[in-house]
């Protein structure tokens, strides 16, 4: 067996003709695959964040330096944007379990070497794969999603599952800093390894590729979620038709630049929140840092939440949740960015945004994508819109730094900032991701009139 057969998609076996036995098979396989996808996927996490834990001990025994690890980081994060996306056309044609758990064993190994390394050039070289690797992630979970579950349910799991970073994040600043802190820094990437070889073996053993190499009927078949139309689209076209097709439809286009909007105002109150409270409102960093811990929490819970949401509330259709959730995410920046400074209206501003991004991150950063285009390319979906958000991020963080310095005074003893510009750009991005996401909605509606 060459590479390419050992990463294709599973060949579909007999296939089961009673229908209890089916029934039976579908529950528990799809149980399976959700689990091993979100427990997987929160380990790869751990390997991603094991560096930050692990900066200040190694910066104070002399092994890197603060500049050394801002390389190393950026390495990680270039690495990281590329292979979301060709990751994500890749996916799409891969055996899911094979490719998401070579990926989970490839970054075990590279944390298991940083543990017995102290050369810089080792380091920067190895986090770059790292990115590589973790890309490798997302999109077969995505993907199995895709294959596993029908559009009136996929909402909800998908919710579930994109929790699965928190989980990553709990076990990294419990487990590995506790190991850390009793063993050293390198026993943070040995130990992040060790977690990460579980996950390897949780993967390989529960995920199931398609429902097809298990006996059982397709998820369009099985829940009858494609019209004969849908049906007839598809017919006779290849993976990679099917990929050029995502490339050519404006709607995921237009998705992915809603989702570059949003993660600059994501991103505005993560890298510089904190600071914004401290400069502008006159928090102590201890009171700014809480305050903003509180979207983070607000965040779990919108995105857990969200899928359940629109599948119960609005019959597995997202367009208008995420326009709610988007002017949710308006309100929040806008009481943040302009409201009183009193902690009352601040705190509320950071649930309100919490919980807006938190849902946000679900509909726009791929559920939406995935459910306008075909189940066999839902990975090059999450792939166009991955780039596109992390695009925002970057840009965001460059454009903030360069417009918070620009309106930097200094004074006797301290700086003060004028942060109106940086402000307005924070919140333009978050009303310009709503128009966008408008337009997905009326572009829908146009396909549909079509349709008819």
């Amino acid at each position: 067996m060459n590479l390419k057969q050992f990463f294709s998609v599973s060949s579909p076996v007999e296939p089961l003709t009673d229908q209890k036995e089916i029934d039976s098979k579908y529950k528990r396989l799809r149980w399976q695959v959700f689990l091993s996808a979100t427990l997987g996927y929160g380990l790869y996490y751990v390997c991603r964040l094991s560096l930050n834990v692990i900066k200040k001990p190694i910066v104070d025994a002399g092994v890197l330096s603060e500049t050394e690890l801002g390389i190393i980081g950026s390495g990680l994060f270039i690495t990281y944007a590329i292979g979301k996306f060709v990751n994500g056309f890749l996916a799409d044609r891969s055996n899911v379990r094979r490719f998401m758990s070579i990926g989970l064993l490839i970054t075990a190994l590279i944390n298991l070497i940083l543990g017995f390394t102290t050369s810089f050039a080792v380091f920067v070289v190895l986090w770059a794969i790292n990115g590589w690797a973790q890309a490798m992630g997302a999109a077969p979970c995505v993907v199995s999603m895709s294959r596993w579950f029908g559009n009136k349910e996929r909402g909800t799991f998908y919710g579930l599952w994109s929790s699965s970073h928190n989980i990553g994040e709990a076990i990294t600043f419990i487990v590995t800093s506790a190991i850390v802190a009793r063993m050293g820094w390198q026993w943070g990437f040995r130990g992040a390894a060790i977690l990460a070889l579980i996950g390897f073996a949780i993967v390989a053993i529960f995920m199931r590729d398609t429902p097809q190499s298990c006996g059982l009927p397709s998820i369009a078949d099985y829940k009858g979620d494609m019209t004969a139309a849908q049906k007839k689209e598809e017919d006779g076209k290849s993976v990679g038709d099917l990929q050029k097709a995502v490339l050519k439809n404006p709607a995921v286009w237009m998705l992915a630049l809603a989702s570059a909007f949003m993660y600059i105002s994501r991103y505005a109150v993560n890298s510089w929140g904190i600071f914004y409270l401290e400069a502008q409102k006159g928090y102590s960093i201890v009171e700014a840092s809480s305050i903003i811990s509180i979207s983070s929490v607000c965040g779990i819970l919108g995105t857990i939440s969200s899928g359940w949401i629109s599948d119960k509330f609005f019959g597995g259709k997202r367009n208008l949740p995420a326009v709610i959730f988007g002017l949710m995410n308006i309100l929040g920046l806008g009481l943040f960015l302009f409201g009183p400074s009193n902690q009352i209206s601040i705190i509320a501003s950071m649930i309100i945004f919490g919980l807006a991004i938190g849902a946000l991150i679900c509909f726009l950063g791929g559920l939406m994508a995935v459910d306008i285009v075909s189940k066999k390319a839902s990975g090059a979906a999450l792939g166009v819109v991955g780039i596109a958000s992390y695009v925002g991020a970057g840009i965001q963080d460059l454009v903030s730094g360069i417009t918070i310095q620009s309106g930097k005074v200094a004074g006797e003893s301290t700086a003060s900032y004028d942060f109106s510009v940086v402000s307005w750009f924070w919140l333009g991005a978050a009303v310009l991701s709503v128009i966008c996401t408008m337009i997905v909605w009326k572009m829908a509606n146009k396909k549909k009139e079509a349709s008819k």
